[in-house]
């Protein structure tokens, strides 16, 4: 048995969202939405806004911990920001290389960077340089653009920079949403990591979840619109 980790979904797992599922589900940990970082050190008051738990030990009511999300394509910016949040208390930094929308993608943030293996790298470098070595850093992916070709020396660089552990939703950028996932496109990232790796997408059930566990050899899972669709 694995963990269960709540997806971090922009407009939909909110706080109010956060509260709600994580009393009612047994989630190991919650994702904020992503908040965009471009050229700019954002006030307390934006991670606050994002993060109402940083006031309540980064933590739901119900005692799940919550990683702040940051997404955008600048190194330094990204560093800067994520010292920010640590300071502000939060359990984790949480990096997106996930978001397939098009506006997001078009101001270089989210899955279009996956196309850059070494600005990736980079980023999740920067970042854990920045925050204090007790704060985790974890970092959320998809397969690739259009394939999965980069995948390998993505998940290398985003390991040898030092992040805690590796989310994959086991779509590329360009299937979206639909079905299926390709849960098994994991297990040789599975294989050459030794961090822990998450696998999500396409997780409605358990029969899925088992699935999912045994295609990608990963034990831990993270679901999105599962956990809402059937909480």
């Amino acid at each position: 048995h694995g963990r269960i980790l709540l997806a971090p979904m922009e407009g939909v797992v909110d706080f109010q969202m956060r509260e709600l599922l994580t009393q009612i589900g047994s989630f190991d940990r919650c994702v904020t939405e992503f908040i965009r970082v471009s050229q700019t050190l954002l006030p307390d008051s934006v991670f606050q806004r994002y993060c109402p738990e940083l006031d309540q030990g980064s933590r739901t009511a119900s005692g799940t911990p919550v990683y702040v999300q940051l997404l955008g394509g600048d190194p330094l910016m990204m560093a800067a920001n994520a010292k920010r949040a640590a300071a502000l208390g939060s359990a984790g930094i949480d990096l997106n290389f996930g978001c397939p929308a098009k506006t997001v993608n078009r101001k270089e943030g989210g899955s279009i960077l996956l196309e850059q293996p070494a600005r990736v790298k980079a980023i999740v470098q920067a970042v854990r340089d920045a925050v204090p070595v007790d704060v985790p850093v974890s970092v959320k992916i998809r397969l690739g653009v259009r394939d999965s070709s980069l995948l390998k020396e993505v998940c290398l660089g985003i390991e040898q920079a030092g992040a805690t552990e590796l989310c994959i939703h086991a779509r590329t950028r360009q299937d979206g949403y639909k079905p299926p996932a390709f849960w098994s496109h994991i297990k040789p990232i599975r294989q050459m990591l030794s961090i822990p790796l998450v696998v999500n997408g396409e997780i409605w059930n358990p029969d899925d979840a088992d699935q999912a566990q045994q295609a990608s050899q990963c034990n831990d899972l993270m679901l999105g619109r599962g956990s809402i669709a059937c909480p």
